[in-house]
């Protein structure tokens, strides 16, 4: 954890860590930090583990930048998030193994507002009209798998049309 907490002051990125928490049903909050400066806003961030927020800064400055600029021809000035922690099954379905969402090591992506106002969705862009659009998505994603364990997004099934899901399960590298 002093490592992680290391390297992520070293890029500049400015954070509150968090006291350690235990929840029921086996949710924890254990080695978070809040995200309080990255670069840009991001909406609705919470308890993060400092092990995903340290790949998540990365991308969030790195590639989604480069990707707009390469894409969109304006710069990110948001991201938009369904956020991190929540006490929940993997996709919500009862009585299921629990989600990373549960132990703050889980974020989802739903949107950028770029500087020039335009606001892109994974929902509506993913599959959409504008094929620069499109490439900026599927660059963005394809950043993330670089970075993280698990990536979900709108190819992977019904409950991730409309958003990005990044993690950093302790399991086999998996991106769809």
């Amino acid at each position: 954890m002093r490592l992680c907490l290391a390297n992520l002051g070293q890029t500049g990125i400015r954070y509150t860590r968090l006291p350690d928490r235990s929840f029921k049903d086996g949710c924890t909050a254990i080695g978070t930090v809040q995200l309080i400066d990255i670069g840009m806003p991001v909406a609705n961030l919470g308890a993060m583990t400092c092990k995903l927020a340290l790949p998540f800064s990365a991308w969030a400055r790195d590639a989604v930048q480069a990707a707009a600029k390469a894409w969109l021809d304006s710069p990110v000035v948001k991201i938009e998030s369904f956020g991190t922690y929540s006490c929940r099954p993997v996709n919500g379905l009862e009585g299921g193994k629990l989600s990373e969402h549960g132990r703050s090591n889980a974020v989802d992506i739903s949107g950028f507002i770029l500087a020039n106002g335009r606001r892109i969705t994974v929902l509506d862009g993913w599959n959409g009209p504008d094929q620069n659009v499109r490439n900026f998505l599927r660059a963005v994603h394809g950043a993330a798998c670089r970075r993280f364990a698990v990536v979900l997004g709108p190819d992977a099934n019904g409950y991730h049309r409309n958003h990005f899901h990044f993690d950093m399960a302790p399991s086999a590298p998996y991106c769809r």
